[in-house]
C-alpha cells in the first residue's frame, strides 16, 4: 500500500483498509471495466457492502463505530477501484444516514438507520435542481401543508443512486411558518407522483446510477420531515460530510492511476529499453508520487482534526479542492505514461481520469471551494450579495 512517508495507521486502521482494498481486488475490480462500459452500476455489490459494514460506518449506535480516518480509509480504497464505488457509499451513509442520524426523529432513525447500514435500503438525496446547483437556496422544489401532511412539487437533478433508491431525502422550501424554511422529506420511491429518470448519455461516472428526480403532486405525511433540520444547515452539513470522504477517495484514484503507470513502465520496452528507464517516465512517476504523498498527509490530518471535533468546513473545502485537482493532474500525467493504450479500458488510467471531471464538480465545485477559502482568509465574501 503505497505510503512513501511511512504516516503511521492504528492496527484498526490499518486492517479496515486491508479489507477494504481485498474486497476492491477480488470483488469489485473484476466487475468495474464492463459496468463501466456498459453504463451500469454493480448492484450485486450492495450487500457485501453492508456485509462489510462501510454504509455509515461512523453513525452513532447505527453505525460501526468507525472513526472518521477509518472511514476515509475505506473510501480510499473504494475509489481506488472506481469513484462510482465511493460515490454510492458516500450518498448512502453520508448524505443519507448522517442527516437521519442529526436531524431524524428516533422513529425515522429505527425505521431507516439499520436497514441502510446494511444494505437493504438505498438512499437518494435530492438537492440539486435543473437551474440551482452551486446555489441550492435558490431551489425551486415546494411543500405545502395539506391536512396532516405535504404535497411536493418539483424536480432534482444529477441524483447518485436515483433509480436504486428506495428512500429520497428531498428537500424542498417550506411555508409553514410564514417564510420559506428549507425543509427535508423522507420519500418512498413508490409513492404516487415520484418518478426516476436513469441519465444514461454520460461519458464520466458510467459505473454509477444518476438520475433526474420528479415529482408531482407527491404527497407524504407529516411524519416524514425531519424535525430537526431547518434551513440549508440541514444538507450542507450533509454535504461536508461526503466531502470528507472525497478528500480521502481522489487520494485512492490517484494511486491506482500511479500504481498502473508505475507497473506498466516497468514491462513496456520501447528502444531497447524499459521505459521506466527514461528519465522523463521517472520525472512523471517522481511527480505523481510527490502530488499523492502530499495529499495523503493533507488527508491524514483533516481526519485527525475531524476526530477531534476540530475539523472547520472552511478546512473541508480546501482539502477536497487541493486532492481532487491533484488526482485529475495525477490521471492525466499517468495516462501518457501508456500512450495509446492509456486510453483503453484495457487499464483504469483513463476511466479514473472522466470519473474524476465529475469528481471536480460535484459536492460543490472546485471554483465555489476556492470563494469558500477565499472568504475565510480575507473575511470578504465573493459570491453572495
Amino acid at each position: 500500500m503505497l505510503n512513501y512517508l511511512d504516516w503511521d495507521l492504528s492496527p484498526e486502521q490499518t486492517m479496515i483498509q486491508g479489507v477494504v482494498r481485498e474486497f476492491v481486488e477480488r470483488e469489485a475490480l473484476p466487475l468495474i471495466p464492463a459496468a463501466f462500459e456498459k453504463g451500469e452500476f454493480p448492484r450485486q455489490l450492495v450487500p457485501r457492502l453492508g456485509e462489510l459494514g462501510v454504509l455509515g460506518p461512523t453513525i452513532p449506535r447505527y453505525g460501526s463505530g468507525l472513526d472518521y480516518t477509518s472511514y476515509g480509509l475505506i473510501c480510499q480504497e473504494l475509489e481506488r477501484g472506481d469513484s462510482g464505488l465511493r460515490s454510492f457509499v458516500s450518498v448512502q451513509g453520508s448524505l443519507v444516514m448522517f442527516p437521519i442520524a442529526t436531524y431524524g426523529s428516533d422513529e425515522q432513525k429505527d425505521r431507516y438507520l439499520p436497514g441502510m447500514h446494511g444494505g437493504q435500503i438505498i438512499g437518494c438525496f435530492g438537492l440539486t435542481e435543473h437551474e440551482h446547483g452551486s446555489d441550492p437556496g435558490g431551489m425551486e422544489t415546494r411543500a405545502v401543508r395539506d391536512g396532516d401532511g405535504y404535497v411536493l412539487n418539483g424536480g432534482k437533478m444529477w441524483i447518485t443512486n436515483g433509480n436504486l433508491a428506495d428512500v429520497a431525502l428531498i428537500w424542498a422550501k417550506c411555508s409553514d411558518d410564514g417564510g420559506d424554511t428549507v425543509r427535508g422529506f423522507l420519500v418512498d420511491t413508490s409513492t404516487r407522483g415520484f418518478t426516476a429518470n436513469e441519465i444514461k448519455h454520460k461519458l464520466s461516472l458510467r459505473a454509477s446510477v444518476t438520475s433526474e428526480l420528479v415529482l408531482q403532486d407527491v404527497r407524504v405525511s407529516a411524519s416524514c420531515m425531519l424535525p430537526g433540520a431547518r434551513g440549508l444547515r440541514g444538507p450542507l452539513s450533509a454535504l461536508n460530510e461526503a466531502r470528507f470522504g472525497i478528500i480521502f477517495g481522489a487520494v485512492g484514484a490517484a494511486m491506482a492511476c500511479y500504481e498502473a503507470a508505475a507497473e506498466y513502465a516497468g514491462v513496456r520496452e520501447q528502444f531497447g529499453r524499459k521505459i521506466a528507464s527514461f528519465q522523463l517516465i521517472q520525472n512523471k512517476l517522481v511527480d505523481a508520487l510527490q502530488a499523492i504523498t502530499q495529499a495523503q498527509l493533507v488527508a491524514y490530518q483533516l481526519g485527525r482534526l475531524k476526530d477531534a471535533g476540530k475539523l472547520r468546513t472552511q478546512q473541508v473545502s480546501l482539502g477536497k479542492r487541493a486532492n481532487v485537482a491533484m488526482a485529475l493532474d495525477v490521471a492525466r500525467q499517468m495516462r501518457s505514461v501508456l500512450g495509446a493504450n492509456g486510453i483503453s479500458l484495457e487499464h483504469p488510467i483513463f476511466r479514473h481520469m472522466v470519473n474524476l471531471e465529475s469528481v471536480f464538480t460535484y459536492e460543490g465545485t472546485h471554483e465555489v471551494h476556492t470563494l469558500v477559502v477565499g472568504n475565510d482568509i480575507t473575511g470578504i465574501s465573493a459570491y453572495t450579495g
